[in-house]
């Protein structure tokens, strides 16, 4: 009977040992990655090449939506509440940003980059439209800094510090990805470079003005039906306008984007028998893009394929 009595009092010891382990790894917090949020397309594509898996990232903008109209919802909110980091274009581009006192780190990447600001010929084209730009800082900074390869190094680099700031111990990991994908921008520019250096043409007709870092890096012109909103209306003074600077420069192909009103592009494209075709500007993807799991590398291989073309290059 003695013997009886220690082992039972051996079981309730050992069961309330286990019981006590079982609760305290019950409430204990589960090590969860770090949520970071960004909002372009771009961003996005940085931090996911260099951070990998190690992070939990949200892209504030959901694919297919255009980046300037643009208002998260409340669920949303709540979301990026939660992250660690938050990183985001600036330069007018998400206006609703200045709106939320966010408590965790935030990143506004125009203040790392080079900064287009529009030509005296640009505003001349486009002063009926600019109260219509609500979108870019005083109406005459161009927000798509992220089609000039430079200013992707400098994000690549800025965000790279900030994740190694956020997880150390993997700051190696972080940096020989973040080098693989200098490398890529640093391809991509000389593509550039050698595939547009020789072409018969020297302007494009786009239906807004999202290329000017590609012009300005690569040496063609660029006339817009508007202005750097592509939510802007084109007047009749505009159509017309187009259609003699394609007379004029012999251009065979008018470019426009997904995201902006195409109705008046097509008609014009229709009455000048010139092409038709897509550029990308990479504010954002579109559903069709992201479940073909485009990258930015991707896109703007695509992107200079079509203005290779489009300016008859060598």
């Amino acid at each position: 009977m003695k013997n009886l009595k220690i082992i039972a009092v051996i079981l309730i010891a050992a069961i309330a040992i286990l019981l006590f382990f079982i609760a305290n790894d019950t409430n204990k917090p589960k090590n969860k990655k770090p949520i970071v949020a960004v909002t372009t397309f771009a961003l996005y594509d940085i931090t996911t090449h260099v951070a990998g898996d190690t992070v939990d990232i949200v892209h504030i903008l959901p694919f297919g939506v255009d980046p300037h109209s643009f208002e998260p919802t409340p669920q949303l909110m709540a979301q990026i509440e939660k992250s660690f980091l938050i990183i985001y274009s600036g330069a007018g581009l998400e206006p609703w940003v200045e709106r939320f006192p966010f408590k965790a780190r935030t990143i506004d990447m125009s203040k790392y980059v080079k900064l287009r600001h529009l030509e005296p010929n640009e505003h001349a084209h486009h002063e009926h439209h600019e109260h219509h730009d609500e979108d870019s800082a005083h109406n005459t900074t161009d927000p798509h800094y992220w089609l000039d390869f430079a200013n992707m190094q400098r994000a690549t680099e800025i965000i790279t510090k900030e994740l190694i700031r956020l997880l150390p111990q993997n700051k190696v990991y972080y940096e020989q990805n973040a080098k693989k994908y200098i490398e890529m921008l640093q391809k991509l520019d000389k593509a550039y470079r050698q595939r547009l250096a020789s072409c018969k043409a020297d302007t494009v007709v786009v239906s807004h003005n999202a290329l000017g870092y590609l012009s300005h890096n690569y040496g063609f012109h660029v006339v817009s039906l508007t202005g750097l909103s592509p939510e802007a209306q084109p007047s009749a003074k505009d159509v017309t306008r187009i259609m003699e600077d394609i007379k004029k420069d012999g251009v065979s192909t008018i470019f426009f984007e997904h995201f902006a009103n195409d109705s008046v592009i097509k008609r014009i494209a229709k009455d000048a028998h010139i092409q038709l075709e897509v550029f990308q500007p990479l504010g954002n993807i579109t559903k069709d893009e992201a479940a073909a799991k485009l990258s930015y590398e991707d896109i703007m291989q695509q992107n200079l394929d079509k203005l290779s073309k489009a300016l008859m290059c060598n």
